[in-house]
């Protein structure tokens, strides 16, 4: 896997990741402020939220690199032959 295409990959994972991990622990407001939303989390922990998606990320990516490099096949012939 060439280093590019290892980004797109990685980055594909991880916002596929972030966007699992988003609700987690998700808390509403209980008397908000006039004017914010009556659903929008108290506490939404973005840095810990961003640091556990990009620990699952790291791991799953790990894994399909070593698949894909140990098997021989690239993405390329992946989509080949799964072509319509």
């Amino acid at each position: 896997m060439n280093p590019v295409t290892a980004a797109v990959v990685f980055i594909m994972i991880w916002w596929l990741t972030l966007f699992t991990v988003l609700p987690w622990g998700v808390r509403r407001t209980e008397d908000p402020e006039e004017g914010h939303d009556r659903g929008a989390p108290a506490r939404p922990m973005l840095i810990r939220k961003l640091a556990i998606t990009t620990g699952i990320t790291i791991v799953i990516f790990v894994f399909l690199f070593v698949v894909i490099e140990r098997s021989g096949l690239s993405l390329r012939d992946i989509a080949d032959r799964y072509a319509l």
